[in-house]
């Protein structure tokens, strides 16, 4: 599969032209590991969209607009989806968590044959108002309930009705944090010892399925991802470490990630989590974390002093 390029600051002219060298070469492919894949074409002339909450979701629909595609259909979510994506697509469709089979139809019955998944989905919120058959079917099956097996079983149903799952990253190549990537302060050494440490402990607890961030603070493991999410990772994290603060937060991708279902990404909140915490930088594995509303997140490090900053299994603690 052809690697993206991940650029470390706001995505301009150059970049885009880069994506657009790579849309004429058909460069970009389906993540699936089969070398038969069907290459992926980024012009597509309908794409689906099943939104979440935050922003990403508006993100995506305002960039594959402008590289070309024509038509987007929306599935969104009562009380969580941003309303304001109406005006970013073409057609939305406002369904209640657990509406499986409409979410399905929505695509099925427009032609819509592709589509991505973004935004805050939690796994535990994705059934908790009432799951129609379909879903309860669909839960029923499953003998483990993790975020990767309920995303795959949901892209398993959709292609059943002839939608295909596909990944969004190829639209979303400028807003990925690239190596080198740093807002804020400088990391301090003593701070790029805790990440490296604390990148080793977070790629094996991605491993085991249980979550992607952990925060450390002077080589002690204070906090672990679990189903609760990433920010009250962060809150827990930065508790645990007491009034004196200096806790790290590190956040990957787990290996074979696969990035149809959930894109490790940060943005203002996030930020805004660690500060309130305690949490004195944010560290991110290079090239696999988007970065949301870059400017406000860049304002948001300098005045809450929050390093952030990208590493890898290479990079040196000085």
């Amino acid at each position: 599969m052809t690697c993206f390029r991940s650029f470390s600051g706001r995505p301009n002219l150059d970049d885009w032209q880069t994506i657009e060298q790579m849309v004429a070469a058909n460069s970009f492919r389906h993540p699936a590991k089969d070398a038969k894949s069907t290459p992926l074409n980024l012009i597509e002339q309908s794409l689906g969209l099943i939104a979440g909450s935050r922003s990403l979701p508006l993100l995506f629909a305002e960039q594959a607009r402008r590289m070309g595609v024509s038509r987007i259909v929306a599935v969104a979510f009562e009380n969580e989806t941003d309303a304001r994506l109406t005006h970013l697509v073409d057609e939305i469709v406002w369904l209640k968590v657990g509406q499986l089979g409409k979410m399905i139809d929505a695509f099925a019955s427009r032609q819509v044959r592709q589509c991505v998944m973004l935004g805050q989905i939690a796994p535990k919120n994705l059934f908790d108002l009432r799951p129609d058959l379909r879903a309860m079917a669909l839960l029923l099956r499953l003998k483990e309930k993790n975020a990767q097996t309920i995303f795959k079983a949901i892209g398993d149903e959709l292609a059943k009705d002839g939608v295909e799952l596909i990944e969004a990253t190829p639209w979303l190549v400028p807003l990925m944090a690239g190596f080198g990537f740093q807002l804020g302060p400088q990391p301090t050494k003593a701070q790029m010892e805790d990440a490296r440490f604390g990148f080793t402990i977070a790629k094996e607890v991605s491993r085991l399925e249980i979550g992607q961030t952990v925060v450390v603070r002077d080589g002690t493991v204070l906090a672990v991802e679990g189903f609760e999410g990433t920010d009250k990772c962060l809150a827990r994290g930065g508790e645990l470490a007491g009034k004196q603060g200096g806790a790290i937060a590190v956040k990957v991708a787990k290996a074979g990630h696969d990035m149809r279902f959930d894109i490790p990404c940060i943005g203002p909140e996030t930020v805004n989590t660690c500060a309130a915490s305690g949490i004195s930088a944010l560290a991110l594995e290079a090239g696999k974390t988007l970065v949301l509303e870059h400017e406000e997140v860049s304002r948001i490090a300098r005045s809450t002093k929050v390093a952030i900053f990208t590493l890898d299994a290479q990079t040196p603690t000085s």
